[in-house]
């Protein structure tokens, strides 16, 4: 397949993820998912989660960051500039028409109810891809404390999750450190 016909995949893939999401990057989730891993196999599961564990380190908007890095991943710069374009469009359509035409009706009950209506399902939108996230990036039950404390810390005593990721960050890489110490010592005492 041609560079410029992936690059044009790419656009049309996330124009209309990018279209048909409501709630944001996690929202997009799973469609991305599907598209990447299973549709059009551009990278394979594993790959993919650990894509989404860099992206999510990274400063800046998950879903573009995600756009950015499937692009960049199947079709070098250029791939990234497509991706990036096709997630971008959508919003940048549905704002300009929102605030074009929508401002004046935000009171009308109409209005109210579709947005009340919607907003479950962005919920669910989000959690879902929280929920396979968490199966599918292979911890064990017993690392199960680390997401409920990271999230009690930061939804009911205000913790930053800047710090929270910062003392993940530190904290995973000492037990790398650790864990490869004591490997080495291992391997030292059974060469001995």
């Amino acid at each position: 397949m041609s560079k410029l016909k992936t690059c044009i995949e790419l656009f049309i893939k996330f124009f209309k993820i990018g279209g048909f999401t409501l709630g944001g990057g996690y929202a997009m989730l799973a469609l991305v998912e599907r598209e990447v891993t299973k549709s059009k196999k551009w990278l394979k599961e594993d790959e993919f989660w650990d894509m989404i564990t860099i992206v999510q380190s990274l400063p800046g908007v998950f879903a573009i960051n995600t756009a950015l890095y499937v692009g960049y991943k199947i079709c070098g710069k250029s791939g990234a500039f497509a991706a990036f374009m096709g997630a971008v469009l959508p919003s940048l359509i549905i704002i300009g028409v929102i605030s074009t035409f929508f401002m004046n009706e935000r009171e009308n009950e109409t209005v109210v109810r579709i947005f009340k209506g919607i907003r479950p399902c962005v919920v669910a939108l989000i959690l879902a891809p929280s929920i396979r996230m968490f199966f599918k990036s292979k911890l064990t039950w017993k690392h199960l404390p680390v997401p409920i404390i990271a999230c009690a810390l930061i939804v009911f005593a205000k913790v930053s999750p800047i710090y929270i990721i910062a003392v993940a960050l530190i904290g995973g890489m000492s037990i790398g450190i650790y864990n490869d110490k004591k490997k080495s010592e291992s391997e030292e005492v059974d060469n001995e």
